[in-house]
């Protein structure tokens, strides 16, 4: 093997690897490591002088090999094989050996810091010394993309990217798209109607020919990679034919079961087995409840066919599945407060009294159950003291397993404005606030926030709720502490408002696994960077939108949904897409056809050929040795690695990751 002429660049990084370690001593002693020809260190390689400084080096030392000591390859890996192929070096010689991340952020001792980042500089030159020239190859792409998700978040994505001329498919599971926002009454800080807002981009995402709307259903498998992912897409049986249907309600108001819990009002009232969820629904078209509706469980009634114009009634319906292509996929998957069971000290399951912030929206929505009267679900009676409690469920310890630590973003917002609405609609009605602080991160939010206090009289408390205390009497005592006039309290109420804490939407992980994307502990969708790239998931061609990625209110989800769009578009206007060349390739000679990589392989690259073996394989008279061997087919495979440590035999490499490559630089790590 010839041996490579090497270039060895350490960075300072400012003061983030020179305040602990000692660059000079680094570039000094990984001179004298073998091939290396050029070392220096600098102290910013990755702006345009120190670029220019590798460039140079690889002219005039003739260099067929740079090994960057600087921060993680996720930073700055691209930028620096540029720089070299600006110069004429093969992208795929160039290594970085991670002395930021790995080195000098965890280090405090210089003298331990340096000896490190010289070790991780030695394995990175001697994996150099068996990197080969890769070439990518290119893959057509797919115009055409996903959003998984109808809410908010989905709609203006999908509108977005339509509005740039590329067809787009929303999957929401529910029977119409829109979401959280639609059981919302009013938004803060303008305190203007949701449905107002939101409504009419529903109609657009309906009437724009570029989007298809496929509701009440779900993703079931996604295969494939960026620019052609294939996607099965479960549409569930409604019973009713959409092509025929005309929203006209008829059968709605006919069905005899009618003892139903909406779910859409939370369970405050009922609704029938055959429904519309709300007036505005898109598409308006009705669902039968399979759980409820009386045909479908034993074979009697089917009043809903008779009274049906449009004959749109199916009872022998069955669940659909639908394969489609798309080069991007949009993840939108929502929210969904945090069960309030477990919060019992509130007597949120003792009294009917005590409901969640979200069921307050829907008793003072003009749709909700009680026509936008504020009422006490247990008697129908106006409240006439209503105490709300701040982060139930938000800002948990993290030794408790009920809640979450991290804040929820949106619940100091919501309680200020529920506050203001109470007072505003109701002045006879005295309104109470427990809060450990308030934070009001956005435009004009503390602004809104004082309002409530300064303007409406909202009585805000610093202190916490510690019980809920159902009386004989209908009414609710609430125990709770006062922390600035040090003093316990006992609040009389009439009604008790939970600001429940929000959390990731159930399908987020099992979708999560189905798209190789990343997650928090929290089963929140990481992004790629948090500054920057904050809408891309690290699995390409997957980008976030909204409350899947993390707790934010509706202007920061239609910010993050616009920037999401933005990217898929960037994505789709390429006719083709350069491949990554580090693909695995299967050694024939010690392949023996277990089909252990096969089934890890989460792109579906990997298949099997049966192989002559034999000497004089294709002469005549030869006698055929068959074996069964994989094979890669090199467009599709991602370069993920699951297959190269699955194989029993070691038949599997990944090119620019051989197995040669890594133990070469275990060994040279070991030698320090």
């Amino acid at each position: 093997m010839q041996m490579q002429r090497i270039g060895v660049f350490v960075c300072h990084c400012g003061t983030n690897i020179a305040g602990t370690v000692d660059v000079a001593a680094v570039a000094e002693a990984l001179k004298s490591q073998p091939g290396v020809v050029f070392s220096t260190h600098y102290t910013y390689m990755c702006s345009e002088a120190g670029q220019n400084i590798i460039k140079d080096a690889i002219r005039d030392n003739k260099l067929t090999g740079v090994v960057v000591c600087s921060c993680s390859p996720r930073m700055h890996e691209a930028t620096f094989r540029k720089c070299a192929e600006s110069a004429g070096i093969n992208p795929y010689m160039v290594e970085i050996a991670n002395i930021r991340e790995q080195c000098s952020w965890i280090h405090k001792d210089m003298k331990i810091g340096t000896e490190k980042a010289i070790a991780l500089g030695s394995a990175a030159i001697a994996k150099v010394q068996l990197n080969a020239p890769l070439t990518a190859g290119t893959t057509p792409v797919t115009k055409r993309a996903l959003v998984i998700g109808g809410g908010i978040a989905g709609i203006q994505a999908a509108l977005d990217i339509a509005d740039a001329g590329f067809p787009v498919d929303i999957v929401e599971t529910k029977p119409t798209i829109g979401g959280k926002m639609t059981q919302i009454d009013k938004t803060f800080p303008t305190l203007d109607c949701a449905a107002c807002i939101l409504t009419p981009k529903m109609v657009d995402c309906a009437q724009n020919d570029k989007i298809k709307i496929y509701s009440y259903s779900e993703v079931s498998k996604v295969s494939g990679f960026v620019g052609n992912f294939t996607v099965t897409i479960k549409k569930k049986a409604r019973y009713v034919d959409e092509t025929k249907c005309t929203g006209c309600g008829e059968c709605t108001t006919k069905c005899p079961q009618k003892k139903v819990p909406n779910e859409f009002n939370l369970g405050l009232d009922t609704r029938h087995a055959i429904y519309i969820p709300f007036a505005q629904a898109v598409p308006k078209v009705a669902t039968i409840d399979p759980n409820y509706c009386m045909k479908l469980k034993t074979g009697k009634c089917g009043v809903c066919s008779m009274v049906c114009g449009a004959k749109a009634i199916n009872y022998e319906a069955k669940d659909e599945f639908i394969e489609e292509k798309y080069g991007a996929i949009v993840v939108a998957t929502g929210y969904n407060p945090i069960s309030l069971e477990k919060f019992d000290e509130y007597a949120y399951s003792q009294s009917p009294d005590v409901v969640s912030s979200l069921e307050l929206e829907r008793l003072m929505n003009a749709a909700g159950p009680t026509g936008g009267t504020l009422l006490r679900p247990s008697d129908g009676k106006h409240p006439k003291t209503i105490v709300f409690v701040q982060c139930v469920g938000s800002r948990c310890a993290a030794s408790e397993e009920r809640g979450h630590e991290y804040c929820s973003r949106i619940c100091c917002m919501y309680t200020a404005k529920h506050a203001m609405l109470c007072r505003e609609k109701y002045p006879d009605t005295d309104v109470y606030v427990f809060y450990i602080d308030v934070r009001t991160p956005g435009k004009l939010y503390d602004e809104f926030y004082r309002r409530a206090v300064e303007q409406y009289g909202v009585h805000y408390i610093k202190g916490q709720v510690g019980k809920v205390i159902p009386e004989a009497d209908g009414t609710l005592t609430v125990q709770g502490s006062d922390l600035i006039d040090n003093r316990q309290l006992k609040i009389k109420a009439d009604m008790v408002v939970l600001a429940a804490s929000i959390e990731a939407d159930k399908s987020a992980r099992p979708l999560a696994t189905m798209l190789t994307a990343s997650m928090d502990t929290n089963d929140f969708f990481t992004e790629a960077h948090a500054k920057l790239r904050p809408v891309e998931s690290p699995t390409a061609g997957v980008y976030l939108a909204g409350c899947c990625q993390g707790p934010k209110d509706i202007p920061d989800t239609v910010s993050q949904a616009g920037a999401a769009a933005s990217k898929v578009i960037g994505l789709l206007v390429k006719d083709e897409l350069k491949n990554n060349p580090c693909v695995a390739t299967p050694d024939e000679n010690m392949c023996n056809g277990c089909s252990s990589c096969e089934k890890v392989c989460p792109y579906g690259a990997i298949s099997y050929i049966e192989k002559d073996f034999a000497r004089g394989a294709g002469r005549p008279g030869h006698i055929p040795l068959m074996r069964r061997v994989a094979q890669v087919n090199p467009a599709v495979c991602q370069g993920c690695g699951a297959c190269t440590v699955t194989c029993p035999s070691g038949a599997m490499n990944l090119k620019g990751f051989t197995n040669q490559q890594i133990m070469a630089e275990v060994d040279a790590v070991c030698q320090w």
